[in-house]
């Protein structure tokens, strides 16, 4: 007897149809059938009464279902024991500022929520940084946007983000255009984080393909005061859009236009140390990274982002 058979007959009983338990757990029907009178072979009695109405269950069937019902909590109470009993010690996750922005609150959550004996210990800083301590095993996982791998990373591409030319309101000229083209920010005042993080080389490719170079005013390479320095007017960047999702009143803040180029798109990726060397908490974590991220994006809470196999 297996715990699958409990719950064929379970749910045909609940239903009382095999045709309709066959549809609901996405079985063939014949093949729900036959593990049925398997399981009537085995205990030699007869536990549904089949007519062209449906099925309905014998007396000995009705026995066997309600004592069904228990086995069957029993085992997922079993399993949850011992899958938070597995699940303990501390995972290491490193992101981005823009990336913690939209992740960071909900991988707590979601983390607590499915396995309150897991400490995460949680990392903001640049890119570079990321990667550079997920080499040096200081990190388990991290959110890369520039994934040369280290010597036996696991890499999960997710999702692409837009990028936006952000600019304060307060200097805005006129009514801005909604699209721009990297050949139009020529001479534009540009703020930028330094060279070594994944999205200034994602810009540097955009701006070569473009044939232009931007003008640099300042680099800064903590996004906090950075976007102080674009609110204030000192300048203008180029950001996705978790850049200003800290800002309850961003949308009178800034004024964000889409770079139309079809290059210049940032692509997140989950990245990891090998699964050989992830803890059982560690391999539960990344899952539940990759939720969050899928999550954020159907339900529309990151704006100009779309699944990478969307």
């Amino acid at each position: 007897m297996e715990l699958r058979q409990l719950r064929y007959l379970v749910r045909v009983i609940e239903l009382g149809s095999i045709s309709r338990a066959a549809l609901d757990m996405d079985l063939v029907q014949s093949a729900l059938s036959q593990q049925i009178s398997r399981l009537e072979s085995e205990l030699s009695t007869r536990l549904l009464q089949r007519s062209p109405k449906g099925v309905t269950p014998t007396e000995a069937g009705m026995a066997f279902f309600r004592e069904a019902q228990l086995v069957l909590r029993h085992a997922e109470q079993a399993a949850r024991a011992a899958q938070q009993s597995r699940l303990s010690g501390s995972v290491s996750v490193g992101m981005a500022p823009t990336t913690a922005a939209v992740l960071g609150l909900p991988l707590l959550r979601a983390m607590r929520e499915r396995y309150p004996d897991v400490r995460l210990h949680m990392v903001e800083s640049l890119s570079g940084h990321l990667t550079t301590m997920l080499n040096a095993r200081q990190l388990d996982l991290a959110m890369l946007f520039n994934t040369q791998p280290g010597r036996r990373w696991s890499v999960m591409p997710l999702l692409e983000e837009k990028l936006f030319l952000i600019r304060s309101r307060r200097t805005l000229v006129g009514k801005p255009a909604d699209r721009i083209r990297v050949a139009q920010l020529a001479g534009l005042p540009l703020i930028l984080p330094t060279g070594p993080h994944g999205l200034r080389s994602t810009l540097e490719s955009a701006f070569a393909r473009a044939k232009c170079k931007p003008t640099l005013v300042a680099e800064i390479d903590s996004l906090a005061m950075l976007m102080d320095a674009v609110d204030s007017g000192l300048g203008c960047t180029l950001q996705p859009w978790a850049a200003v999702s800290r800002f309850s009143d961003a949308a009178q803040r800034f004024h964000l236009a889409q770079i139309s180029d079809p290059q210049a798109r940032r692509v997140n990726s989950l990245c990891s140390l090998s699964d050989d060397e992830l803890s059982p908490a560690a391999l539960a974590a990344r899952v539940v990274l990759a939720d969050c991220a899928t999550e954020a994006v159907r339900s529309g809470r990151w704006l100009g982002a779309r699944l990478v196999d969307a």
